[in-house]
């Protein structure tokens, strides 16, 4: 929350690559909630819980863009245009829209901290004090889930998912202003399509999951996985050689629901990669969606978008 309220006193590049460094460390709590949610309920409804908070987390970033680049953008270039200040109002308006949602994350950040529980049988350092937790050796922790060639899998499964939707989101408000002539809040308006669909569709991809699971073990949890990223490439690539809007819109919208069903279904099958070694699992294959969004992103800035996102689906 703090590095990005900073956000509009960058005024080079070096200042912008250490500010996204600073918050990008700062969103590796992605990771400590996935490992979290993991203890907090069991192995067969993992997938459910661990898909609905990191989907509503994501659909943070698609409620901020619609907030900022929809409400508040709009708002203070008026405020500031009606100022008359010297300088550009859009400008001053954008680098002004990063505190409110800075300040909301701190906020929030204290009620967590002040309020919330470790696990279900207390907080930890309460219960390191009382000896009944042991402690473990990191490096032990993450050599063994190196060694694990099935973290390995769903590393580059996950890059090849939420990889895909950084990148997209990152993306698409651009897009949709190049390829269809919109405006910046009218192109962030249907952007919000995409990021919105996490209000159910990560949640909905670890239910199906676990109730895969139910039904055909752990081969059900894989069989779904596939399935939704065989629709989420297929449909990357309809969006990409769609040239309506509406069509458009409506192919990003579905391809939202699987890409975001492949990360959902991702995490209902990590608990079960090594259960002593969760949240170093998990770290490692979070890192791994950071990761596909950097690969991605290099193959944006090669390519025309509309090829971009075609070779992003194949």
């Amino acid at each position: 929350g703090v590095p990005t309220m900073f956000t509009g006193l960058v005024n080079n590049a070096t200042g912008l690559y250490i500010l996204r460094l600073i918050t990008g460390i700062g969103g590796s709590a992605f990771v400590t909630c996935q490992y979290w949610t993991s203890t907090m309920f069991t192995r067969e409804v993992a997938g459910t819980a661990n898909a609905l908070a990191a989907g509503w987390g994501n659909l943070g970033g698609g409620i901020a863009q619609l907030l900022v680049g929809t409400m508040l953008f709009p708002l203070f270039k008026l405020i500031y245009s009606k100022a008359g200040t010297q300088q550009d109002p859009a400008t001053l308006a954008w680098k002004s829209c990063c505190i409110l949602p800075g300040l909301l994350c701190a906020g929030f950040s204290y009620f967590v901290i002040r309020y919330s529980d470790d696990s279900p049988k207390g907080n930890y350092h309460k219960r390191k004090k009382l000896g009944l937790m042991r402690k473990h050796s990191a490096w032990q922790h993450i050599k063994s889930a190196l060694l694990d060639y099935n973290t390995w899998l769903l590393v580059l499964m996950y890059g090849c998912c939420f990889g895909v939707e950084i990148t997209t989101t990152n993306a698409a408000a651009l897009y949709f202003t190049e390829e269809f002539d919109l405006s910046t809040e009218s192109a962030a308006a249907v952007a919000f399509t995409f990021g919105g669909m996490n209000l159910f569709a990560r949640g909905l991809g670890g239910f199906l999951s676990d109730v895969s699971n139910a039904y055909w073990g752990m081969r059900g949890r894989l069989i779904w996985q596939l399935l939704c990223f065989a629709l989420e490439g297929a449909f990357i690539m309809v969006f990409s050689k769609t040239k309506s809007l509406a069509g458009s819109i409506t192919a990003l919208m579905i391809f939202s629901i699987f890409v975001q069903g492949a990360e959902g279904s991702t995490f209902g099958i990590v608990p079960y990669l090594n259960p002593g070694l969760t949240g170093t699992v998990a770290g490692i294959i979070g890192a791994g969606g950071n990761a596909g969004a950097v690969v991605f992103s290099i193959v944006f800035q090669k390519l025309p978008y509309r090829d971009a996102f075609f070779w992003m689906g194949a």
